[in-house]
């Protein structure tokens, strides 16, 4: 599914914090956004999933969806959801449930069967590490590692043609941050699903994501190409990373 931007712009008060004329993240892509704090990309992100209304411009979907075309502007229609997951940030998860209920709920939501779910749930055993499932503990009392592990995975539950993290590799320890490099890379290579990830970690986003968007005061100023790590000694020379 492609991700069609348009003249799209947010200002908050007298800030600029996206502006952006004309941006494709084609369908497959596996895109890192990396910038400073402030540079745009959470706010970027809401405006995808319509969370926050742009000023001008717009956000749409294009591609193929259930043997249909389709071509959505996402604050038009809520059709998009039936193909996209995300998880920004905690906000996005019922905190009064345990990690099991919540689970369940967004299946039941999105139409996924119970024998579906527990096999999407299988394959995460060795990421949840014993600490989620069956603890009968309230998603508001786990660790914020555990909430991020809950929130990933919550958000692949339906195997979106989109799917949109905000910092995935927060919280997690190296293992984990390990493991979700590895699931995001094979969830794309096995599905051809688009794939938006931002991270404040350069050596994260450049060991898996081919495309990377560099953003400063809600602009795509570079737009590179990463094979093989190329864009690596690019960014740590933007950001003045020393050795």
């Amino acid at each position: 599914m492609d991700i069609v931007i348009e003249n799209l712009k947010k200002n908050f008060g007298e800030k600029c914090a996206v502006n952006i004329p004309n941006y494709t993240i084609h369908s497959g892509d596996l895109l890192g956004l990396v910038g400073n704090n402030g540079a745009g990309k959470s706010t970027l992100f809401r405006l995808i999933m319509d969370l926050i209304k742009a000023d001008e411009g717009t956000v749409r979907m294009v591609g193929n969806f259930q043997e249909q075309q389709v071509d959505i502007d996402v604050k038009t229609t809520e059709d998009w959801k039936e193909w996209t997951g995300s998880f920004i940030d905690e906000g996005f998860l019922i905190d009064y449930l345990t990690p099991d209920e919540y689970f369940a709920f967004v299946a039941k939501i999105c139409g996924v069967s119970q024998d579906a779910l527990e096999a999407h749930l299988a394959l995460y055993e060795r990421f949840m590490n014993g600490e989620v499932l069956g603890q009968k503990k309230l998603i508001r009392n786990l660790s914020a590692v555990n909430k991020q592990k809950v929130g990933i995975i919550a958000a692949m539950i339906q195997q979106p043609k989109v799917l949109i993290l905000d910092e995935p590799f927060n919280f997690l320890d190296p293992s984990s941050q390990s493991a979700i490099k590895h699931i995001l890379q094979q969830y794309n290579k096995e599905t051809g699903a688009t794939i938006l990830i931002s991270s404040h970690n350069l050596n994260h986003t450049t060991d898996i994501c081919p495309r990377i968007a560099l953003l400063e005061n809600g602009v795509i100023i570079r737009d590179i190409m990463n094979e093989n790590n190329s864009a690596e000694k690019e960014l740590e020379e933007y950001f003045e990373i020393k050795d």
